[in-house]
């Protein structure tokens, strides 16, 4: 159980961690406090806003709109890396999520699977939207992810939490699917680090999958191995798909493919969509 931290205090956290900040208005007094409670707080929520551009993005944060008034979290990280506040108190972010998701946070434990909402969210957690489309293909660059592994190890080092306190929107609220593009739990891996905290327990040795040749990608073919592929390809920014990734290859495991290809330097022929060894063992697929 934690007080909230005030805002000078949150502002100071994430300026020793090296976050580059810009202030917004009335951004430490400006929240939802009067609709219910804020606090007491047990970690960090991260989402992405499904909009473009910064300056439209940071708008829509702090002033929300008809249906959902601002702020609608705490801080903007965009694709710069710079971390816009935009509000300090409760804010229109986390919605009704898992309290079984909310008890594991606050025990620092492996989350369960969120089912049902049922709990406030917008009083217990601190709340980043990061710029990003959340379609699977627009790219999240560098200066943006360790935007948000430092803004988080600010408010969990503050807090005395570890990296189990930062859960992505998806993992609190059933239904919700930010932040696409990476995955949480890489996310929590890099703020451990930060923190200094304990190595994880080893891993065996990844396994991936072999090359399977080009001929087995064609159509009519059904394999775990073509999901494997397709889910790997979303994680790398590469994604083209409007429904999946799944086992049946498709034009559209084809076109995310070939975005593969392009994203490793290759054009022409050797970015047809088709895989190849070099890029396929680049790709890592896991053993399926």
């Amino acid at each position: 159980m934690a007080t909230p931290l005030p805002a000078a205090a949150l502002l100071a956290a994430l300026r020793a961690e090296g976050v580059r900040v810009q202030e917004h208005g009335d951004w430490r007094t400006h929240s939802r406090n009067h609709k219910g409670l804020w606090g007491p707080v047990y970690g960090v929520m991260v989402h992405h806003t499904v909009t473009s551009g910064t300056d439209r993005s940071v708008a829509i944060c702090r002033d929300g709109y008809a249906a959902l008034p601002g702020p609608l979290c705490h801080g903007v990280i965009a694709k710069d890396g710079v971390v816009h506040l935009v509000g300090h108190g409760r804010a229109n972010h986390a919605g009704l999520g898992d309290g079984a998701v909310l008890q594991a946070v606050i025990k620092e434990t492996a989350l369960p699977a969120d089912k049902t909402a049922d709990t406030d969210g917008n009083r217990h957690f601190y709340g980043f939207e990061c710029v990003n489309l959340g379609d699977g293909k627009d790219p999240w660059p560098a200066a943006q992810l360790e935007a948000i592994e430092r803004v988080s190890a600010a408010i969990c080092r503050a807090h005395g939490w570890s990296q189990r306190s930062v859960i992505g929107h998806k993992e609190w609220q059933p239904g919700k699917i930010d932040p696409l593009g990476f995955t949480m739990d890489s996310m929590r891996a890099r703020i451990g680090a930060r923190l200094g905290g304990a190595a994880p327990p080893a891993k065996p040795p990844a396994r991936y999958e072999p090359f399977p040749g080009a001929a087995f990608f064609a159509a009519g073919r059904r394999s775990a191995v073509v999901t494997a592929m397709g889910k790997r390809l979303v994680a790398e920014g590469c994604g083209r798909y409007k429904v999946g990734p799944g086992p049946d290859w498709s034009e559209a495991d084809r076109a995310s493919y070939a975005a593969w290809q392009r994203k490793l330097g290759h054009t022409g022929t050797a970015a047809d969509g088709i895989p190849g060894r070099a890029s396929w063992d680049r790709l890592k697929v896991p053993n399926s």
